[in-house]
């Protein structure tokens, strides 16, 4: 398997030095694995903070800038980060109006910011936290006790952090954030497994012809294995499973997002088959944003997100933003 890398052991390392490189208006801490925005804390704002393992990007360091993310936290691949980097990247942001962890549902991303919030309040930081865990694939995982956190972290961070950028309270954003992951589902389909450079092979075996329905971004197994279907299948199965689950009674955003080696014009098309279901279905699509944002590594495949959006959130999507991976409004 090629791969553009130097090697295995420094690949994340290596990225941060790039996105230091590309991105001047971040500090990225190499050697302590923190990407805060160059401007914090920012005065009388809630810092936002996230993180989890790398092999996700732009997730979640793409999305540190104006309008979202105040800081991330990147682990290994695939592995949580460590309860310090958390704690530092706390620090880093708060302005005194304290700091809200946005964590997918993945046991040890989970354990790490629960020890990092206590950490941080003992440091004198007032802490919130959202869990986000809206893939309605299995109930449990390999990685997960409960649903497993994924796309609908975009919409956690995009609408919660707008909220922050206005210099709303702690419990104002806490609360809107938990409002939008409640309100998101997302379903995964793989096509061809990940490679992870430590690896250097697939991690699952995936025969050609085959299809796998209800993947989660780490290529764990989801809910069956089929041949290969059309577009217009997939996009038939996976928003049935969201619909089933999310019921919605008004507009909905949706997220049609890759998995990190489907091309655009794949991901366009499946979004066509989407937003074709949504109609059948007499499901108003307010806002849909196409593209590769909560990635596992090379996978290729899809999901799709769909979250139940009233007035004050699509005010709040619309909201201006400025990060790597997500800019519009300014």
């Amino acid at each position: 398997m090629k791969m553009l890398i130097n090697v295995p052991e420094t690949v994340v390392a290596d990225a941060l030095r790039g996105i230091a490189a590309a991105h001047p208006e971040l500090t990225v801490d190499v050697d302590n694995r923190v990407v805060v925005r160059r401007d914090a804390p920012v005065a009388n704002k809630v810092g936002l903070v996230s993180g989890g393992g790398s092999g996700h990007e732009p997730l979640h360091g793409g999305f540190v800038g104006r309008g979202m993310l105040d800081a991330a936290c990147p682990g290994a691949i695939f592995t949580s980060p460590v309860p310090d980097q958390m704690t530092r990247a706390a620090a880093a942001v708060d302005s005194g109006n304290g700091v809200l962890f946005v964590v997918k549902n993945y046991t040890g991303d989970v354990l790490n910011f629960d020890m990092a919030a206590e950490l941080a309040e003992d440091e004198g930081i007032q802490v919130g936290k959202v869990l986000v865990q809206d893939d309605v694939a299995v109930t449990d995982s390999e990685f997960t006790a409960g649903r497993r956190g994924t796309g609908a972290t975009l919409f956690v961070e995009k609408i919660a952090g707008a909220l922050a950028e206005e210099g709303a309270p702690l419990e104002r954003v806490e609360a809107i954030a938990r409002q939008v992951a409640d309100s998101s589902r997302s379903f995964g389909v793989a096509l061809g497994a990940c490679t992870t450079p430590s690896k250097g092979s697939p991690t699952f075996d995936l025969p050609p012809g085959e299809l796998e329905l209800g993947i989660g971004i780490h290529g764990e197994s989801g809910r069956e294995r089929r041949p290969m279907m059309t577009s217009g299948e997939i996009a038939d199965f996976a928003v049935d499973a969201v619909l089933t689950d999310l019921e919605p009674d008004g507009p909905v955003l949706a997220l049609v997002n890759g998995m990190g080696a489907t091309p655009l014009i794949e991901l366009y098309g499946f979004c066509a088959e989407v937003q074709r279901v949504l109609d059948e279905r007499r499901v108003p699509v307010a806002r849909t944003l196409v593209g590769n944002y909560v990635t596992s590594l090379d996978m290729a495949g899809a999901s799709v997100t769909l979250c139940r959006a009233d007035e004050e959130m699509l005010r709040l999507y619309d909201a201006p933003v400025s990060t790597p991976a997500l800019r519009w409004g300014c």
